[in-house]
């Protein structure tokens, strides 16, 4: 088995590195991530403390905004949208959205050269507006926005931004706060993962290939993903040069229910079940998280026993990974390092994975059957296993 020991982090580009991918729009990166929650304020106190996010943005009462209170986060390429409705005011969608789903993602925003052209690409080829190409505008200049729905009521929103230079958005301002804890070094978003009900996949693979340009990078079915009681089907999708990649998972026969209809019963519907996002030195994000208070899934001590075999020689200490929970798997391009936060609010839905790629392009497969394992351990505590 090849050393890895001089593997590298691995960072997305701006070129084309998956041919299949049409590719059409073409898509920049995500520009933000925005989760209507039921108390932005708090919810931001919690995600700079215990993530290591820092304060970047403000719309409100203050700011003129009197339907939304929005705040916004940031961490070196990730901007996090914290966003909560306002009473008495003509706003229902999002109270609406609170009550059925709870905590959750509404809008995983994409980065454009010209949100105009990608919103009548898209709609042409079938998706759903969630609203046509508007100009928004300040002292800063111009951003343009339009957007588009996607599986659940989770939506895209293309951003246009090449004309504008303030904080984050016309109609924001900047938050200066005294309290900002440092940085645990997350960078960038890798992927995020849309779960939907039964016989669905292949419906939104189908959307992201024919109405978005994407590739399916991968498929798993339910012999690579499955423990002895639950199962799970899953295709991930990715742009040309795979900074944004969707993995789609709908549920499969097993003895027991499994993790997705679980989030399915809870969430009540199809959304984004967990963020992934990168760092380059994966034992220190995760030590200093889980001394903000962060909790992550027990891996069982068991799992070490052969990872070394499976692997093979890898830069990272193997006791630290151990200590830490961090799960380790190979591909042909090198290694990847992964965990899994538990459910961030109180339905078991929304979670975070913190992955660093050493040369990987992969997603842990080496790795499923522990995580779902770790999983089930969860559901059995919770009693909907």
């Amino acid at each position: 088995m090849s050393d890895l020991k001089d593997a590298q982090n691995f960072d997305y580009g701006l070129e084309k590195i998956f041919p299949e991918a049409d590719d059409f729009l073409p898509l920049l990166g995500t520009d933000y991530v925005e989760l209507y929650v039921g108390n932005a304020k708090q919810a931001a106190h919690f995600y700079k403390t215990a993530f290591g996010f820092q304060s970047l943005a403000y719309a409100g009462l203050e700011t003129g905004l009197k339907d939304r209170t929005s705040y916004v986060l940031v961490q070196d390429k990730i901007r996090l949208v914290l966003t909560t409705p306002m009473p008495g005011t003509d706003n229902q969608e999002i109270f609406d959205h609170l009550a059925k789903h709870g905590d959750g993602v509404k809008v995983i925003a994409l980065w454009v050269d010209d949100a105009t052209r990608s919103w009548e690409e898209t709609t042409k080829r079938g998706a759903k507006s969630y609203f046509e190409p508007r100009r928004e505008s300040d002292e800063h200049g111009e951003v343009v926005r339009s957007g588009i729905h996607t599986y659940g009521d989770t939506v895209h929103v293309f951003v246009e931004r090449k004309s504008y230079n303030g904080v984050f958005m016309p109609n924001f301002e900047p938050w200066e706060s005294h309290y900002n804890p440092a940085p645990v070094g997350l960078k960038y978003i890798d992927h995020m993962v849309g779960n939907v009900d039964w016989g669905q996949m292949n419906v939104w693979s189908k959307f992201y290939n024919e109405v978005m340009g994407f590739a399916n990078l991968i498929t798993f079915d339910d012999k690579d993903i499955s423990t002895e009681y639950t199962a799970l089907m899953s295709k991930v999708m990715t742009n040309g040069n795979g900074r944004i990649k969707f993995p789609i998972n709908e549920p499969a026969e097993g003895k027991k229910k499994s993790q997705i209809e679980e989030y399915i019963d809870f969430y009540q519907g199809a959304g984004c079940q967990h963020i992934a996002v990168a760092t380059d030195d994966i034992v220190f994000t995760v030590s200093e998280m889980k001394k903000r208070g962060v909790e992550f899934l027990y891996v069982p001590g068991t799992y070490y026993d052969t990872v070394g075999e499976r692997v093979g020689e890898i830069a990272e200490s193997m006791a630290e990974l151990k200590k830490n929970g961090i799960m380790v798997d190979r591909d042909d391009e090198g290694y990847l390092l992964q965990i899994f936060t538990k459910p961030v609010a109180d339905r078991p839905t929304l979670f975070f994975e913190i992955i660093q790629r050493k040369g990987a392009q992969s997603f842990g497969k080496g790795n499923f059957k522990a995580l779902f394992e770790s999983i089930e351990a969860e559901q059995e505590r919770r009693g909907t296993l």
